[in-house]
């Protein structure tokens, strides 16, 4: 049976590399719009409601106006926008997140897409909480520093482009100083922990990839717990998944490049012992598992098919 699949927001940088990864696959049907009807409300609204699965490539205004057009109860719904990550009645969409996690997307009609940042943060945290090594109310920070496709249209401008507004020639930059993300409490919900985690993101000169740091002062820990335990945990939490691996410490270099192009997520520990200190590290491309890779890979389980279809891992 062919899925029928209409990407509201196609031609955006997210939607473009769905796009791409459903290319020439027989078993799903593109629903499309001519170009002089994209924006058209009728048209959007027929696309919306003839489709089987609808992915939302729009900012959060817009992804909500195109629920409110979906009247079809049959149409199920992958919303790659931030609005509805902690929103009831949505699945979030992270198959990795949780034993049952899998299944529980499977059978959703409503699936919101994580974001890239808590995608990395919650890879490292979430085991780490459920198996009791990360006290529930521990206070946690998070740093992360991000290709600058993950701005869209407007940053990618900004950085390739030295006649845009707001070009920048940096090589690096932080932002969200006010550390008010709007990422947060998508985090927080999904770690499943009292307080939201101090988070400094930032941008860096490369179009895609993404590194993400949680320090963890071992020796402050309620108990004693060594680097290859945690390690462990993280192995034994991703042991059955074809797509987050854990990379040996003994790997002791990391690069933003590291899973870039890739839609696979690699999460490593590192440390001393002696004095008691951690670092864990995630890599994923922004682009990739931190946003179009799992919208596909969402895709692929609510459709019943392999998980993995046209991904790069």
């Amino acid at each position: 049976m062919t899925a029928r699949v209409f990407i509201d927001g196609g031609v955006g940088t997210t939607g473009l590399e769905i796009r791409d990864r459903l290319a020439g696959r027989d078993e799903i049907a593109l629903v499309t719009l001519p170009e002089d009807r994209r924006k058209d409300a009728a048209a959007r609204a027929d696309a919306l409601n003839a489709a089987d699965f609808v992915i939302l490539c729009l900012p959060d205004d817009a992804a909500i106006e195109a629920m409110s057009l979906i009247e079809n109860p049959n149409t199920r719904v992958i919303d790659a926008s931030s609005a509805h990550r902690i929103a009831d009645g949505w699945t979030y969409g992270f198959a990795e997140l949780e034993p049952g996690q899998q299944a529980a997307i499977a059978e959703s009609p409503r699936v919101s897409n994580p974001g890239c940042y808590p995608t990395g943060f919650l890879a490292l945290v979430r085991p780490l909480v459920r198996a009791g090594v990360i006290p529930h109310d521990w206070p946690l920070s998070v740093n992360a520093v991000s290709g600058y496709s993950g701005g869209g249209k407007s940053m990618i401008a900004a950085f390739e482009d030295a006649g845009a507004p707001g070009a920048d020639a940096t090589a690096w930059r932080g932002y969200a100083l006010g550390l008010a993300h709007k990422h947060m409490p998508e985090m927080q919900r999904h770690a499943r922990i009292a307080h939201a985690p101090i988070f400094a993101p930032s941008v860096a000169r490369t179009y895609r990839g993404m590194v993400v740091q949680v320090p963890l002062p071992l020796h402050a820990l309620p108990r004693s717990w060594s680097l290859a335990q945690i390690e462990t945990i993280l192995a034994d939490a991703y042991r059955d998944s074809a797509i987050v691996r854990v990379a040996s410490r003994e790997d002791a270099l990391v690069r933003i490049e590291d899973d870039a192009g890739t839609d696979r997520l690699t999460v490593r520990v590192t440390g001393d012992d002696t004095n008691g200190l951690a670092m864990l590290v995630a890599t994923l491309d922004n682009l990739g598992k931190g946003a179009a890779g799992a919208a596909v890979q969402n895709l692929n389980i609510m459709a019943g098919l392999d998980p993995v279809a046209g991904l790069s891992l």
